[in-house]
């Protein structure tokens, strides 16, 4: 297959960098733009190469030559006038039999091309264009698609502010079939994404879209130039090929993105939660795909259809990208197995593998986008969620917004809580592998031991983390083979209805019966423990049983940890746990929030633990073998 690449560009807004050259011929990272175009044709065995030049095309000539210095064999074919991207391939039609791909100049991109030409050989339409969610949709020419990947329609920019359209932008590759030719003009000016596209369209040619998340990026300003050229240096352009395996963030819809409206059926009642554009686009900027997974069982139910859902999504789309923010994918189940609803469409109701916590929309996603499923996570507000990503192998996380966990349908707990999306991702993002390599470093001199009990002890202020680094070491433990248990002092609480003012937190915390318990456990005898509601504050009175068995180490996290001397003696590694204060401060906020305490019961109850709580727990530090800051 020939490749047709478009390098007559100025690069007006590139300033002095192309004074005395074409825009393709900028360099980026010691290279021209061009040459990174044809070096990924030639590692696709792409070798037959036509450069349309223009402007400085003498420049373009001279540079590349024949080719025989990359591999390939190189045709430069330059045009007196500007043609446009249309009317300059138009130009060379004698020498395009069989389909060819055209790429833009001014791009720079690493795309598994054997993927895009097989969808395209495929499905044999006239044009298969490579599209991909962008963060500024609000200025780019929008395509709409269907179910199947072809495409409906183009919307041109400006777009009208009161109208909803789904993120998929053009992303300047093609590949096309010599048929294009009969509806491209000769010698006069045209362009394929604002005069031939729409037209092959609307005249009711067939054009498929390709949606990748892969890396492809015009230089179109010099701000832009710059990131690309850290991409190229950091290998970010290569990690993101389709051939390598990326990594995901899973999220559920409603309740973490927007509002929870019990069964949402019109774009009108979306709104998004506070913060979850800056989330989203957080995710954007790092190497994770951003990848909704959403139960919509009021299609099932005939509370809406399909339109309905899509122009939702939407509207989802359109918010989101006015804050430059995007959303890789949205897979959304219409089925329901229960049956009896007035007006239910009876197509749906069935019992499906995509419903959630089935695992079908994440194995669709895992296919579409080669997704690493053991380094990506799913964030969700209720227990379906958790219980999806549990099935699925993916690390899970409980956000308190929504039903915050609180849906009761399944017993399951998440690997980690934080207050919504947007504490999720900086975590994600921010935290975790650096926390991860911690824990490795901490535990690198743990082995299995058959016979003894390992005993890990993690303090620090509330809200500090305790729990989630408690999860990190846990994990690295089941790695390493050694099973273990968790331990929350927290359960060891006195019930809010039993406090009084005077107690300090070496009061509100039933030392006594903590040392008794643990030690029993030690012995090898079963304990049982009521486990601590956080919201109502109170202690269930469901008992768990816990029984350690020999070798298994024992992880026990809780403010006062390092403060009772009996679990500083018998524990192997003393960790305390921090957070610079304002964050701390936060959180606090937040958590007592989210308990349903007003905001002077908040500042009153953190005064109090600055007095009665702060000092004697930040006094426990020097008792701690390790250290370990929360926050990046």
């Amino acid at each position: 297959m020939k490749v047709v690449i478009l390098a007559g560009g100025k690069g007006t807004r590139m300033g002095s960098l192309s004074q005395n050259i074409p825009k393709p011929m900028i360099n980026i990272a010691n290279k021209p733009i061009l040459q990174y175009q044809i070096e990924i044709a030639k590692r696709f065995n792409l070798t037959d190469i036509i450069l349309l030049t223009g402007y400085k095309g003498e420049v373009v000539e001279d540079y590349f030559g024949n080719g025989e210095n990359w591999g390939v064999n190189i045709s430069c074919y330059r045009e007196t006038i500007p043609l446009g991207t249309a009317g300059a391939v138009k130009e060379v039609e004698d020498y395009l039999h069989d389909d060819f791909l055209v790429f833009y100049g001014d791009v720079i991109m690493d795309i598994d091309l054997k993927s895009v030409i097989r969808y395209h050989m495929k499905r044999k339409p006239i044009a298969t264009l490579v599209v991909h969610p962008n963060d500024h949709p609000y200025d780019s020419d929008l395509i709409e698609v269907n179910n199947e990947g072809k495409v409906i329609t183009f919307h041109s920019k400006p777009h009208k502010q009161d109208i909803f359209i789904r993120n998929l932008v053009n992303a300047a590759l093609y590949i096309l079939s010599p048929r294009i030719m009969n509806f491209l003009p000769k010698g006069t000016y045209s362009d394929f994404g604002k005069d031939i596209f729409p037209k092959l369209v609307n005249d009711g040619e067939i054009i498929y879209a390709y949606n990748t998340p892969e890396y492809i990026k015009d230089i179109g300003t010099l701000e832009r130039l710059e990131e690309v050229e850290r991409d190229i240096v950091s290998g970010k352009l290569y990690r993101l090929n389709k051939k390598n395996k990326r990594k995901a963030i899973f999220l559920d819809r409603d309740g973490v993105l927007n509002y929870e409206i019990d069964l949402l059926r019109t774009p009108e009642e979306l709104e998004l939660l506070p913060d979850v554009p800056n989330a989203i686009k957080k995710i954007n900027t790092s190497e994770y795909l951003s990848v909704v997974v959403t139960n919509q069982p009021v299609v099932a139910k005939g509370l809406a259809s399909e339109k309905d859902i899509y122009q939702i999504h939407s509207k989802l789309d359109t918010v989101l990208g006015r804050n430059r923010a995007f959303l890789d994918r949205i897979y959304y189940c219409p089925h329901h197995p229960e049956k009896g609803f007035h007006g239910e469409r009876i197509e749906y109701k069935i019992h499906c593998d995509c419903r959630k916590p089935n695992t079908g929309m994440i194995n669709q996603a895992v296919y579409d986008l080669n997704i690493d499923l053991d380094e990506s996570f799913i964030i969700g507000d209720r227990t379906v969620d958790i219980l999806t990503g549990i099935n699925a192998g993916l690390k899970t996380i409980l956000v308190r917004t929504g039903y915050a966990g609180d849906d009761g349908v399944f017993q399951c707990e998440p690997d980690f809580i934080f207050s919504n999306l947007k504490e999720s991702t900086e975590f994600i993002i921010d935290c975790y592998d650096a926390l991860v390599n911690k824990a490795k470093d901490i535990l690198s001199g743990i082995s299995i031991n058959n016979k003894r009990n390992i005993i890990i002890l993690i303090a620090g202020l509330s809200r500090s983390g305790k729990s989630t680094f408690s999860k990190i070491i846990s994990t690295i433990l089941n790695k390493k083979g050694i099973h273990n248990t968790h331990l929350n002092l927290d359960n060891w609480l006195v019930g809010i209805q039993e406090r009084k003012d005077w107690m300090a937190v070496s009061e509100r915390y039933k030392y006594n019966e903590i040392v008794k318990d643990i030690a029993t456990l030690l012995e090898g005898k079963e304990i049982k423990v009521n486990k601590y509601n956080v919201k109502t504050r109170n202690i269930d009175e469901h008992q768990k049983s816990i029984i350690l068995k020999e070798g298994e180490a024992l992880i026990i996290d809780g403010v006062v940890g390092l403060d009772i001397e009996f679990l500083r003696k018998i524990a192997d590694i003393k960790i305390y746990v921090e957070i610079n204060e304002t964050m701390r401060r936060k959180r606090f906020f937040d958590f007592y929030m989210f308990k349903g305490l007003t905001e002077e019961e908040i500042k009153k109850l953190y005064v109090k633990r600055q007095d009665d709580e702060i000092p004697i727990v930040i006094q426990t530090k020097n008792y701690a073998d390790y250290i370990i800051p929360m926050e990046k």
